[in-house]
């Protein structure tokens, strides 16, 4: 299919899913758009589309959970794949293939565009006039520290020596209308390339951007491997350029189908307090932290512009999606380039990204002869510990693949049938992100903790596997066609 560019797009397209709600009646954006998003995220409706926001100029609006999981049962990825580039029907394991292969491919950076063909562009606001008081800036939850300017947008930042551009999710809370404050975590590649300016002591430019091609949140979301720019990530995935606009006062280049962009630039040092913020993990605690202040200088802005807004929280939402088919692709494609025969990974997004399946062929003996199940996990858990991706993973079960690791019912079953309680696992010291909340509070202060790899591998089949009893396993070929033919073609009932 053709990809979708930016946003109007991809809601036109969501409107021919029936996955788009329109609210048409006023909503504020303190707290109440969000409490419809987050009722929408939990109820799995269609993403709402909030058309009149009280106290915001005509035609602005908010549109929330644009990469939440559809409202259709039979295609729960069909928003997370149309803004991938791929079709709305695909699946968990197509979807990680797909991230997974760009490794493979040839880069393809992106093509800067004409100020005069970039949509951002049609509104420019510079100096004192570059205010955030015209744009509905969202209280997502009633506890946060403020109104949040950025929970499903890119922050654009380069290293000084302009080696490496990254664009990343972080989350950006409203200080003033000329100031904000937001994370930077020195884990993260944000604050990897902040600790760069910091270090020769000049304020960092940036450049937030809100809205355009929906597949520039996910891949902000996503764990690519650190000097790897997004940008080219995302092009070489679609196979095509993703076109770009230099910043009106940064040199900067940020997605020209954008909504909105603001630029400005870091300050080197900790001056604001920044929180708190009901994250992803699906808590809401009542942490701050002093973090640096962005100074906006410009903004510009799409007529009638349309604001993304993730109302993060207890899974399934936005915030886990992105980042679980992040770290899914790179955690296969990381076994795969070891010549470990893997079918494939899933960081299951209902346990919060701290779950992650992977399953192997049932004939992986033949790949690695003379090779126990206990040897094939530690090898895994040898390049998981040795790799900041597997760092994202506190807990790995190892499964057979009759299992589908997106299918919360089979990991269920196979790990309450096939999971030893305290036998068959082993355990990996490795740096930890602060988040995870299955770690004490003394591991997250220190960023060390355990990762620990679960064997479920069955017995093989000479030793007496066991067939899971379903009915594809229970019953002749002859029968299952003839019971699936007369569901297809069901005799006509006869009246009493």
């Amino acid at each position: 299919m053709t990809r979708v560019k930016d946003l109007r797009e991809y809601l036109a397209v969501l409107e021919s899913l029936d996955d788009v709600q329109h609210i048409e009646r006023p909503v504020s954006a303190m707290l109440e758009a969000a409490a419809i998003t987050r009722r929408s995220t939990e109820m799995r409706r269609p993403a709402p589309l909030f058309d009149t926001i009280q106290a915001t100029r005509p035609g602005f609006r908010l549109l929330g959970a644009p990469g939440a999981l559809s409202s259709d049962p039979r295609y729960p990825l069909a928003r997370v794949a149309l803004s991938l580039g791929l079709s709305h029907d695909a699946t968990a394991q197509e979807l990680v293939e797909h991230l997974a292969a760009v490794h493979a491919k040839a880069a393809i950076p992106p093509k800067v565009i004409s100020p005069d063909l970039a949509p951002c562009k049609q509104n420019i606001l510079l100096g004192a006039e570059a205010t955030l008081d015209r744009f509905p800036i969202p209280l997502i939850h009633e506890d946060d520290g403020g109104r949040y300017v950025n929970t499903w947008g890119v922050i654009v930042a380069r290293t000084p020596d302009g080696r490496w551009t990254n664009w990343s999710i972080s989350r950006i809370m409203m200080i003033d209308y000329h100031r904000m404050t937001g994370l930077f975590l020195l884990q993260q590649h944000i604050g990897m390339i902040w600790a760069e300016w910091e270090k020769i002591g000049k304020p960092m430019p940036f450049a937030v951007v809100q809205g355009g091609d929906p597949g520039v949140p996910m891949v902000g979301g996503m764990p690519i491997p650190a000097e790897v720019d997004e940008g080219t990530f995302l092009g070489t995935l679609y196979g095509e350029p993703v076109e770009v606009v230099q910043c009106e006062t940064v040199d900067l280049q940020v997605p020209a189908g954008a909504e909105v962009v603001i630029e400005g630039h870091v300050s080197i040092t900790r001056d604001a307090t920044e929180g708190p913020y009901a994250e992803f993990h699906g808590y809401a605690l009542p942490e701050t932290s002093p973090e640096p202040v962005y100074t906006i200088e410009a903004i510009t802005y799409r007529d009638n512009p349309i604001w993304p807004i993730s109302a993060t929280g207890r899974p399934p939402d936005d915030s886990q999606i992105a980042p679980a088919l992040g770290v899914s692709a790179e955690v296969l494609a990381l076994l795969r380039k070891a010549g470990l025969p893997i079918t494939t990974a899933w960081l299951l997004v209902d346990t919060a990204c701290h779950w992650m399946i992977i399953t192997v062929p049932r004939n992986w003996r033949d790949e690695l002869l003379d090779t126990s199940t206990t040897e094939f996990v530690h090898r895994i858990g040898e390049l998981m510990s040795a790799n900041r991706v597997g760092h994202m993973c506190p807990v790995t079960y190892v499964l057979d693949d009759d299992i589908d690791p997106s299918n919360t019912s089979d990991v269920l079953w196979a790990l309450g049938t096939r999971i030893h309680p305290t036998q068959r696992q082993q355990h990996w010291p490795v740096p930890i992100l602060p988040w995870y909340q299955c770690y004490t509070e003394q591991e997250r202060h220190s960023g060390n903790g355990p990762i620990v790899l679960h064997d479920g591998l069955l017995a093989s089949i000479e030793d007496g596997q066991a067939r899971a009893a379903t009915f594809d396993n229970l019953y002749p070929q002859e029968i299952r066609e003839r019971v699936l033919a007369a569901e297809t073609n069901p005799a006509p009932t006869v009246g009493r």
